[in-house]
């Protein structure tokens, strides 16, 4: 089962947007018990960071929504994906102005 960009959740939101929240309830449902299914007995996380919370997202968001430093690692992708489109509108010049930290490696 893919989770991210997962169709059914698109489809989902798209009625959820056109004001049919119904419909939407009704998909998001069905990719909520394919997902309980698929994942009873596996490893759903994305994170290659091994992690004491690794699986269990409801203590990680918990801990990162008390400390409000940072998000956790597996929704730093989308967050990026959005952040990027936004860097478009100034041809991505805010690259210059970031210092990453010393545990964050660039390609």
């Amino acid at each position: 089962m893919k989770i991210e960009g997962n169709q059914k959740e698109i489809d989902a939101m798209t009625e959820f947007h056109k004001g049919n929240r119904t419909e939407g309830l009704k998909l998001q449902e069905e990719f909520a018990a394919e997902f309980r299914k698929e994942y009873e007995n596996k490893d759903h996380c994305p994170c290659r960071k091994a992690c004491r919370y690794h699986g269990n997202c409801k203590e990680c968001v918990a801990i990162h929504r008390a400390h409000q430093e940072h998000v956790p690692n597996c929704m730093r992708p989308i967050i990026n994906k959005k952040i990027k489109l936004l860097s478009e509108l100034t041809e991505h010049t805010i690259a210059n102005e970031i210092e990453p930290p010393k545990e964050i490696m660039r390609k």
